[in-house]
């Protein structure tokens, strides 16, 4: 099994599923759906063999692949997973079947596409999403990310536009436009970026032959010396991976696509968006931008944390004011990802930690809260938080479940949200304690826009239409219930996580020349001429 190519198998198999989907005969929308979703159990499958394989104590990446794609551009086929890069692929491995039984009846009715073939065509561009994030968190070739990094903006565009649960195509349609041009735009200035670190590795001085994409090689002549890249150039370079991994994350004030995006959705669409593809963006700045223009990171993050802390307070202050149920979750998510990218550049090892794991832990409670509420909505008719009340009356186990999920959202100790947040702050308070205070104002928010969607729409006498408002159904429950448990389980136990994690992090805080910061001493008491017994009030 030593030479078995894992990493193609993983992102070949929802590749090949998709295409198998498309060749199910129309009007077999019931098979297409089961053939996706057993395809993507299927990458459950080899995910879990790669984390079961995966050594701790092995080197950095593991599984690698490496085969020549274009030598004369200096472009391979390679592949690699490190221990961040593993708990995202099983992130995504978990989600995607889930994620197509929870819109197992997505897209019914619209029109579009072919009337009898709209549930091939939605199972087929979600596990066509999978693949493409798959690949991106396995690439070790610059180029290879970047190809995979924009392609898959294509079939989520799609997935936005054509199979939005908006009332207005319209609106579906500006909403999925404005998705892709943000995203495109980040890409196209990323591109330029990849293209200028090429140069830079061709140029003169450089260590390399001829210009290289190779991220290993690179890092390693950057982080010995070899490789020197001016400082304005490296701050460019950086600026340009930066912005495009902003965009997606996406980090404030280039967000404003995300809210209207996740809306239009269908709850489903909106959860691989946020819970899966978005993560790219933030696995970006952790795996290219700190270990290949490790100055140029240390010199823009103060401006970072700025942006990340606001992003924060902002997410979180605009939830609280929100009607829309869907509309609100969206804004969480906002300040969820401010909370990440402050860990990644704090530049502590455990404000790095705690940032990888929230990448998961964000990806679980959002993905609970978010179906829920979508599976609460499909019932109601309105994403309207005025049209719900006492719904835990009528559909108890509902409430129980959106409680669980509000309350990892918020961050409760015993779930797992709470402690990559702890670990994020305790981290950056080391180095950034004006932020991470200002940042700790949030929880108290979060309590706030939680506690109060929660007794608004589950709380009190039962609203009128809500009579008839149902509980979870079995499939409903089989979504569910897992995420449920991740999240106790990780809250009370998140050391699996952690030990595939921290090994990565202090790979890349070495990598960068990165060091925690040490204790502040106070200075030695020392002895003064004179001292003795009634010296400091001996006599009292």
């Amino acid at each position: 099994m030593n030479g078995f190519p894992w990493l193609s198998v993983l992102w070949l198999v929802p590749l090949a599923g998709s295409a198998l989907v498309l060749a199910v005969p129309a009007g077999r929308a019931a098979l297409a759906r089961s053939l996706g979703v057993v395809v993507s159990l299927a990458v459950l499958a080899v995910a879990v063999v790669l984390g079961v394989r995966f050594d701790t104590a092995g080197p950095q990446f593991q599984f690698v692949e490496s085969h020549e794609w274009m030598p004369s551009f200096g472009a391979s086929y390679s592949l690699g997973l490190d221990g961040i890069g593993l708990v995202l692929v099983l992130l995504t491995a978990v989600l995607v079947p889930l994620l197509l039984l929870a819109g197992w009846h997505d897209g019914s009715g619209l029109p579009g596409y072919g009337h009898r073939r709209i549930a091939h065509t939605y199972v087929a561009l979600t596990l066509l999403v999978e693949s493409m994030v798959l690949i991106s968190f396995a690439s070790l070739d610059i180029l290879l990310f970047y190809v995979f990094f924009e392609a898959m903006l294509v079939p989520l565009y799609f997935l936005i536009g054509g199979f939005g649960e908006g009332d207005d195509p319209r609106r579906r349609a500006r909403a999925a436009v404005k998705f892709l041009l943000y995203n495109l735009f980040g890409g196209l200035i990323m591109l330029a970026a990849v293209i200028g670190l090429y140069v830079v590795t061709a140029g003169h001085g450089s260590p390399f032959a001829s210009g290289t994409f190779d991220f290993r090689a690179i890092v390693d002549a950057v982080s010995s010396g070899q490789l020197h890249i001016d400082p304005g150039v490296a701050k460019a370079l950086f600026g340009g991976f930066m912005f495009a991994f902003a965009v997606k994350a996406p980090l404030w004030p280039f967000h404003t696509w995300l809210p209207d995006a996740a809306v239009e959705s269908t709850p489903a669409t909106a959860v691989l968006m946020m819970c899966v593809v978005d993560k790219v963006g933030t696995f970006g700045m952790l795996r290219y931008c700190l270990p290949l223009f490790p100055d140029a990171a240390k010199y823009f993050a103060p401006l970072i944390i700025t942006l990340a802390v606001i992003g924060i307070l902002y997410g979180a202050i605009l939830a609280v004011g929100q009607t829309d149920i869907m509309r609100l979750i969206a804004y969480t998510s906002i300040s969820h990802f401010g909370f990440i990218v402050l860990g990644i550049f704090a530049m502590t090892s455990q404000a790095q930690a705690g940032s990888a794991l929230y990448m998961v832990n964000h990806g679980l409670s959002t993905a609970a809260l978010f179906l829920i509420a979508g599976f609460l909505v499909s019932r109601r008719g309105s994403r309207m938080i005025a049209a719900f009340g006492g719904v835990r009356k009528v559909a108890p186990v509902l409430a129980g479940t959106f409680l669980i999920a509000g309350l990892a959202t918020l961050s409760l100790p015993g779930l797992a949200p709470f402690i990559s947040e702890f670990l994020v702050l305790i981290g950056t308070f080391t180095r950034y304690p004006a932020a991470a205070i200002v940042a700790s104002i949030v929880i108290v928010l979060a309590a706030l826009y939680v506690l109060w969607l929660y007794q608004r729409t589950m709380g009190g006498p039962v609203a009128e239409h809500n009579e008839k408002v149902t509980d979870l159904v079995p499939r409903e429950l089989v979504v569910v219930v897992p995420l449920v448990v991740l999240l106790i389980g990780l809250g009370f136990y998140p050391k699996p996580a952690l030990d595939l994690i921290d090994p990565a992090v202090r790979q890349t805080m070495s990598t960068a020349h990165l060091h925690d910061p040490g204790p502040t001493l106070p200075p030695p008491a020392t002895a003064t001429a004179g001292a003795g017994p009634h010296a400091g009030g001996g006599h009292r």
